[in-house]
């Protein structure tokens, strides 16, 4: 190993982990189904298509600082309170949930043997016609927990959009319609992607063609809506995914404004890897009496991942630091987040000047570019992805055996969005986060919230890859 990452092993540190509050977002009037008490937002479609990115623009000179001093008193979040599930029915399998023998042949032919955990408790209420609040680890099958709830309650025979699902980024819901239009292979369902950065044209024509379920992000499937092209009739389920992006205070509006368009009985569902005290307020302004399914606070850990972290004193050492680990590691792939666009596109042309073969992906990219990158990356022609929180929600790629938080991200939530990119469905993988003296409180935050310990990065760390 070479001799800077052994000197970051020895780098002490010791730095309060104080926290501040932030103030809480101001709360809007309530919201109900049809066109009752709604808020009418003044920007437009293409405006909050743009909020979308979950990425922030850094003011600093290169190396790109991972956040400001001010960024830290802004971001520490306030703390949540516990909350309880009030569903405890657990169904075993598949076979036991009463679904049709089409939607169970494409579900076994799927791979599926044994439902998860969140599958066998949350598949049984969404049937039964609740709303529902449900909260799974990521790599746990919440994607195919909507999905096997949809399909069972489509008519294949009427063709309109009976099911809405909205996801925070355009490739979360590009593989929410692979894993639909898999599940539901031998039903000959009807799915599309509602997303930007295609041909507005191409949507309007499939979607005047009559399809089952429309998976998209906020702003196209607003537009769509606005432009007659996305009829809301029929739609009677409303799928969430990823919640807690979406229904934060960069979402919210947009979730409202197609929220508002939706029939008065509308069943609402939401999913999400963590689920924070705030969301749920929010929820409380468009569900009825949703049932909880809920993992608590000290549950939320990643079984199978080893989590370290290795101190840098200055920022401008990480590249060093990345650069030893690089060539220490024998690594199937692996996925390195930055905080924003900028500091993706600075470490990728450091990587590739000193020959390292990587990849990069962040939200400035047009569409065709990322779905070229994120097939290369897919088929593992690519092993080594450098990339913003874009990438941290549901892009489920089996091969990935390392994360690095070049930065600890901005938001905690994000945290294990992040890591549960390796280890997918049990499988080993490691998450290794670079801290330098600033990050010290927020990796103590993240370990109180998650209730883990992240050691320190062993010496041996390429055995355990």
């Amino acid at each position: 190993m070479n001799s800077t990452l052994r000197f970051c092993f020895h780098f002490t540190h010791a730095v309060s982990a104080t926290r501040q509050s932030i103030p809480q977002a101001h709360r809007r009037p309530p919201i109900t189904r049809g066109h009752k008490q709604i808020v009418k937002e003044n920007a437009s479609i293409q405006n909050r298509e743009l909020k979308m990115a979950d990425e922030q623009r850094p003011s600093t000179e290169q190396p790109p600082s991972g956040r400001q001093q001010e960024d830290h008193d802004e971001a520490l979040p306030i703390p949540d309170k516990d909350i309880e599930s009030n569903w405890d029915e657990v169904i075993d399998t598949f076979d036991a949930m009463e679904l049709r023998e089409d939607l169970l042949r494409g579900i076994y032919a799927y791979g599926f043997e044994k439902p998860s955990a969140i599958q066998q408790r949350a598949v049984k209420p969404i049937l039964l016609g609740h709303d529902c609040i449900a909260q799974a680890q990521s790599g746990t099958g919440k994607t195919a927990t909507f999905t096997v709830s949809i399909l069972q309650k489509i008519n294949i025979n009427l063709k309109e959009t009976q099911a809405l699902i909205l996801a925070p980024t355009r490739e979360l819901a590009q593989q929410i319609v692979k894993v639909i239009a898999a599940i539901g292979d031998y039903m000959s369902i009807n799915v599309h992607a509602c997303v930007g950065g295609t041909a507005v044209r191409d949507d309007i024509h499939t979607l005047q063609q009559g399809v089952h379920i429309v998976v998209g992000t906020p702003g196209r499937v607003g537009d769509m809506i606005n432009q007659g092209a996305l009829r809301t009739e029929a739609v009677k389920m409303f799928v969430l995914d990823e919640a807690d992006e979406m229904l934060s205070r960069g979402f919210q509006d947009q979730i409202y404004d197609v929220f508002r368009f939706l029939p008065e009985s509308v069943q609402v569902a939401l999913f999400s890897a963590t689920m924070p005290q705030e969301v749920l307020e929010v929820t409380q302004k468009f569900m009825r009496d949703p049932i909880r399914i809920m993992v608590k606070r000290d549950e939320l850990t990643l079984e199978g991942i080893k989590q370290f972290f290795v101190a840098i004193e200055r920022e401008e050492w990480k590249f060093d630091t990345l650069c030893d680990l690089y060539e220490t590691l024998t690594i199937t792939q692996a996925i390195i987040y930055c905080n924003t666009r900028r500091k993706v596109d600075w470490l990728t042309e450091k990587m590739q000047s000193k020959d390292f073969t990587v990849s990069a992906m962040h939200g400035d990219m047009d569409q065709r570019q990322r779905d070229i990158i994120m097939r290369e990356f897919r088929s593992g022609s690519s092993r080594v992805l450098i990339t913003t929180d874009l990438l941290a929600r549901g892009i489920d790629v089996q091969q990935v055996s390392l994360v690095v938080n070049y930065d600890l991200p901005l938001n905690r939530e994000n945290y294990i969005h992040r890591i549960g990119r390796s280890g997918r469905f049990g499988r080993k993988g490691v998450a290794i986060n670079f801290l330098t003296e600033c990050d010290v409180r927020y990796l103590k935050d993240i370990e109180k919230f998650y209730n883990t310990q992240i050691e320190e990065m062993p010496m041996n760390v390429a055995d355990l890859i």
